[in-house]
């Protein structure tokens, strides 16, 4: 007894982890309401491994204690007869107890691993249809998303088990002495035959139901230049497997019918020449097929199958109702560019990706941290505008005390958000700070604490007896009322915690009271994922401010790589946080989860009805899921279309916008992402260079684009060209060039828009460029740079660093596209960025000032709007003239004379390092030497070089002149 209750209390030690992290996560289930989705799971994963642990077990058993029946009742002698004799004495009358242990302990090693397909088998249980047959064998996609992948698993695992089990039965007939190894004699006994003859023909049929589904495997094979059964597969693979599929029951009969036959011949014949198929009908004719058949006239052979892969590809990744939209590109003038105010007004200044040290400056003190910068759209000032907003989080890693009760009990969480709007920006060039936490902002955030956030870590208790209670921007807040955690109620709930975190004071702290709670699973893809583990979540959760309170949301995808002939997804420029990172030729964005930032509430609302893998887990937990009705007020207006999703879908939408199956073939007017503009200040690059990047490896002989980075979707409030005055939608935004594989072309082929409007949400967008095309981002950039470069040179020259925001492409009226770039200083003891000005270019044109309205001006003489993006900035308007664009006031002389003085005040300012001044003059004096040229020739010249203050002066370009007009510097004697 002592022996025994020693060997207890080691097994509850030993086990003691274990035991407290169940229990501890059934507290943390029911915690949040969703002990359904725990308890459910848990039955499905033991009536996985029960069922297959039994099945094994009683299979092994049943086929042992045939063998040991058949024992045979006198044996031949000789030496292996006398060592077995031994092991029969050692075993005696508990032979049947040593099958009982070998079977049970076989059928938990083949058994519990099965456990791990339980979500194969929940959707299996709840298979659905999609309402779309396959071409090839007309079964609804459903069997293939829902039903094969279990079937596949349970043909593989029966198929290894008869394997295991027949290997073993026949170790345990030499045991018995049924088999003899030793020469001489009868070596195997017509009743081992029969068993062995029975077991290996149901091997052979297992195969045999092995190769009937891998025919459906077919459908999304990688052999031939799409994904899908394409010509070798229908025409070679598809035949073999149907032969291999007779030849395999052929071998079953032979085997059941070795039986009354003397010796093995006939299972080696049926084996070998198993073997002798499946060599040639199932590896060696399709290789043949593929090489001598197909690639001799590929585009011939697999037209119809890339038909087909086109159109599935198509309809899984959401492309098949994409609106499509025809645009020529029109011209822009100062009148176009006032008409169009509206979509000017709406850009984007801010970029996320570089104010986050500005936006730090918000955490206010030590312990707290700005998290990752998000773009929105909210009503302020009586109309919807574009924010750039970001979540004042707790920072575990900077919080002034270090001890426990500092980390635990005092610091707790974040408090409320950094807002700005994205479209304007004080005198400084800095965000104009909204303060939302505070008790009279205009959006009312009564609950501004950060219990629950992106990347939070660790845990926190909070209803503490600790002196002052938890370290808060605002000491006055009452106390956490939510009911996020779990309540340590119990001195067994405090013992379980303690040894979860391996932490005694959970246990022994007296600041830790019957009514404090535990909150734990803070971050917010970690606590839905273990909620719903079967959906993929996007990387970027963001935070939301609607009625009293912040939430944050994270979308949530289902996904698949059993879609029939569909196309595997390009994820390679995906974030590794990405859900999508995985392989899938089908993806929806069918389920908003929505976490509650203070008391940590779960939400996932169903908003894609249609989709048919999320309405099979809603068939497998009722009570997990809500439906699109029960969104509260105001939070669809906060949803964004994923970002992750989108950069999916533009990378198929590139080359599956050609429906023609010759088109996609050649791939001559198929379409690439446009790439990457670089951020930095960087060398100017030529347009007409190649990128330096190696095509893609691909498993066929298709074209693919390079590895190049590709551009960035970014989030904007969007005018069409043919609704400047409407409402704006908020979109994400990519642009295509045309397709090279070495990225050669680089003009503007086409951008897409996906609506994050609740009206039109998800509605995909593609705008088509007519001939001849503008010049695209990475020229445009190119551009940018050799048009400032002394201005650059100059902003660089006492350590301040320019970097450059996302490069927006905007539409006016009539079709004309601008690009705006706004331009970041960083100082280099003080790396915070500040908006240093504004560029803007159209056509071979680009001009730039402090702010977007300036930067018109300069653009197109006659602006006078002012967009009020800057605080302080006046637009002066320029003098009215009879041409627009053009000022005529003043003789060619008088014009250069004046750019003259600029050109010298340009100078003095460049000397005593005031680029805000020097970047005014030069910009003046070099409009002036336009106009005196356009004056001078009669014609609208277009000036080229650069302005800078080391005396060099710009030059004219005119087209169709019979006189030339001056280079020379402009000085009153050249003039």
């Amino acid at each position: 007894m002592l022996i025994a209750l020693v060997g207890v209390v080691i097994l509850l030690f030993a086990s003691a982890r274990a035991i407290a992290g169940f229990y501890v996560e059934t507290l943390w289930f029911q915690s949040v309401g969703h002990s359904d989705v725990f308890w459910d799971t848990l039955k499905a994963k033991v009536l996985l491994a029960v069922t297959f642990t039994v099945g094994f077990a009683a299979l092994m058993y049943a086929s042992l204690s045939i063998a040991e029946r058949l024992a045979p009742l006198v044996r031949s002698e000789g030496p292996e007869e006398q060592v077995l004799q031994r092991y029969r004495e050692l075993v005696g009358h508990r032979q049947g107890l040593v099958w009982v242990t070998t079977s049970l302990l076989f059928g938990l090693i083949a058994g519990v691993p099965a456990s791990a397909h339980w979500q194969e088998w929940m959707l299996f249980r709840n298979a659905t249809n999609f309402g779309q047959r396959d071409p090839q064998f007309n079964t609804d996609v459903g069997f293939y998303v829902f039903r094969l992948p279990f079937l596949t698993y349970l043909v593989s695992w029966l198929f290894a088990a008869f394997v295991v089990v027949t290997l073993l039965t026949a170790v345990a007939h030499y045991l018995n002495g049924g088999i003899r190894l030793q020469p001489g004699g009868r070596r195997v006994t017509s009743q081992v035959k029969l068993h062995l003859s029975g077991l290996a023909a149901m091997i052979a049929m297992l195969k045999a139901a092995d190769y009937w589904l891998q025919r459906y495997e077919l459908t999304t094979s990688q052999r031939g230049f799409v994904d899908g059964a394409t010509f070798t597969d229908v025409k070679a693979q598809l035949p073999a497997l149907k032969l291999l599929l007779l030849i395999s029951l052929l071998a079953a009969v032979l085997l059941i019918v070795n039986v009354w036959q003397r010796g093995w011949r006939l299972p080696v014949i049926a084996v070998g020449l198993w073997a002798i198929v499946a060599s040639v009908a199932g590896t060696a004719y399709p290789a043949f097929v593929q090489r001598f058949q197909v690639e001799p006239s590929e585009s011939t052979r697999e037209e119809p199958y890339i038909t087909r892969n086109i159109e599935a590809t198509r309809k899984a990744m959401g492309l098949d109702q994409v609106n499509v939209v025809k645009m020529s590109v029109g011209t822009v003038d100062a009148k176009v560019a006032s008409d169009s105010a509206p979509a000017l007004a709406d850009a984007r200044l801010l970029d996320p990706a570089i104010v986050g040290p500005t936006y730090q400056l918000k955490a206010l003190r030590a312990g707290y941290r700005i998290g990752d910068l998000d773009v929105d759209r909210y009503t302020i000032d009586g109309r919807t505008q574009q924010v750039v907003l970001a979540a004042r989080e707790l920072d575990m890693a900077n919080t002034p005390l270090k001890t426990w009760e500092g980390r635990h009990l005092a610091y707790t969480h974040g408090y409320g958000l950094a807002f700005a709007p994205a479209s304007h920006v004080g005198s400084e060039g800095r965000p104009s700070f909204v303060e939302v936490s505070s008790p009279d902002n205009a959006l009312k955030i009564r609950q501004p604490e950060l219990y629950f956030g992106d990347g939070l870590a660790d845990y926190a208790v909070v209803g503490s007896t600790r002196q002052g209670g938890e370290e808060s921007l605002d000491p006055a807040r009452p106390a956490y009322t939510g009911q996020g955690g779990v309540t340590l109620s119990s001195k067994v709930r405090r013992l379980a915690f303690a040894i979860e975190f391996g932490e005694y004071n959970l246990f022994g702290s007296r600041l830790v009271t019957d009514t404090s709670q535990i909150i734990y699973h803070r971050d917010v893809r970690d606590r839905v994922s273990k909620i719903a583990p079967f959906l993929r979540y996007d990387s970027n959760p963001y935070p939301v401010a609607l009625g009293d309170r912040i939430y944050w949301v994270l979308d949530a995808y289902t996904a698949t790589s059993r879609f029939p002939y569909s196309e595997r997804a390009d994820t390679r420029q995906l974030s590794g946080r990405s859900g999508l990172r995985d392989s899938f030729n089908y993806v929806r964005n069918s389920v908003k989860a929505v976490v509650d930032a203070y008391d940590g509430s779960v939400k996932l609302y169903v908003i894609d009805d249609a989709d048919p893998i999320v309405a099979a887990w809603s068939s497998a937990f009722p009570r997990l899921f809500s439906p699109k009705k029960d969104i509260p007020v105001g939070l669809a207006e906060h949803f964004r279309y994923p970002e992750d999703l989108f950069r999916v879908q533009t990378n198929v939408y590139a080359r599956y916008q050609l429906q023609d199956a010759q088109d996609f073939y050649t791939q001559q007017l198929g379409w690439s992402v446009a790439q990457q503009v670089a951020s930095e200040q960087t060398p100017a690059v030529s347009p007409s260079q190649p990128t330096t990047a190696t095509a893609a490896a691909t498993d066929s002989t298709r074209a693919t684009d390079s590895n190049a980075q590709r551009f960035d979707p970014y989030y904007t409030l969007f005018h069409a060209p043919d609704a400047i005055d409407a409402k704006p939608t908020f979109v994400l935004f990519r642009p295509f060039v045309p397709f090279s594989i070495n990225d050669q072309r680089k003009e503007l082929q086409a951008f897409m828009t996906a609506s994050s409007d609740p009206g039109s949400y998800g509605q995909l967008t593609a705008y088509v460029l007519s001939q001849p095309l503008p010049d695209g981002p990475v020229t445009v950039a190119s551009r940018i740079s050799q048009r400032f470069s002394a201005d650059l040179t100059l902003l660089d020259q006492r350590g301040s660093k320019i970097r450059f925001g996302d490069l927006q492409i905007v539409p006016t009226k009539g079709g004309g596209l601008l690009y705006i770039r706004p331009w970041f200083s960083e100082g280099e003891g003080n790396p915070v960025p500040v908006l240093q000005s504004v560029s803007v270019t159209y056509g071979q044109r680009s001009e730039r000032g402090p702010s977007l309205s300036s930067a018109m001006a300069a653009l197109f003489p006659g602006f006078t709007v002012d967009l009020g993006d800057r605080d302080g900035e006046v637009i002066v308007p320029d003098q009215p003239s009879s041409d627009p664009g053009v000022d005529t006031t003043g003789t060619p002389e008088e014009l250069l004379t004046e750019a003259e003085v600029l050109f010298n005040e340009a100078q003095a300012a460049k000397a005593a390092f005031d680029s805000k001044t020097y970047q005014q003059k030069i910009e003046r004096a070099y409009e002036l030497v336009r106009r005196a040229a356009t004056v001078a020739t009669g014609q609208d010249v277009t000036v080229t070089g650069e302005p800078s203050g080391s005396g060099d002066s710009p030059t004219s370009t005119v087209p169709t002149t019979p006189t030339p007009v001056s280079t020379a510097p402009p000085t009153t004697a050249s003039a």
